[in-house]
């Protein structure tokens, strides 16, 4: 490949249905043991083969790239509190890339800089993640609380922390008038 050359356009089969304001960043042939498919990352989000809906930015909790396989772990909604969503891991997701071109560098990029604010706390029972991110299309942030492996999303007193670490995280980061 020369220095100006380009990876083909993608395939207009494999174009998912993308929204008026959405454009193609990068995209990647993959397999991940249950068929082929394209992995295609856009301004809105991350499109993976089986799925027929896209996945925002900040919808991805992690995406780890090994040098040929892309694991994506998306956010599973637990509960919907005041201000916030209750978030566990959803189950990862992994793609075998053969020529990933810039899709690991887009993906990466763009699940980083959704992340506005994040902070791991202990709690009684276990721990939290409180974060904001950016959601493309949204104004202002959008808070959630991962809630670490094995603690309890019923448990009362740490729902009530977790309400509380939000409204502080929200206070530390709204911005100042002057």
């Amino acid at each position: 490949m020369g220095l100006f050359s380009r990876k083909p356009k993608l395939p207009p089969t494999d174009r998912p249905p993308l929204a008026a304001d959405e454009r193609v960043l990068a995209w990647a042939a993959a397999g991940n043991g249950e068929g082929d498919g394209v992995v295609v990352a856009s301004n809105l989000g991350l499109w993976l083969p089986g799925r027929g809906h896209r996945l925002g930015w900040h919808d991805i909790l992690k995406a780890v790239w090994s040098g040929r396989e892309l694991t994506v772990t998306p956010t599973e909604h637990v509960a919907e509190r005041d201000g916030y969503a209750l978030v566990a891991d959803g189950s990862a997701e992994t793609y075998l890339l053969l020529d990933p071109g810039e899709l690991p560098h887009q993906v990466r990029a763009r699940v980083t800089r959704s992340v506005a604010y994040t902070e791991h706390h202990r709690l009684p029972g276990g721990a939290a993640r409180v974060a904001a991110r950016r959601v493309a299309g949204v104004d202002g942030l959008t808070w959630t609380v991962r809630l670490d492996p094995g603690t309890p999303a019923d448990d009362v007193a740490l729902l009530a922390e977790t309400d509380h670490l939000v409204t502080v995280a929200r206070a530390a980061t709204a911005p100042v008038d002057g």
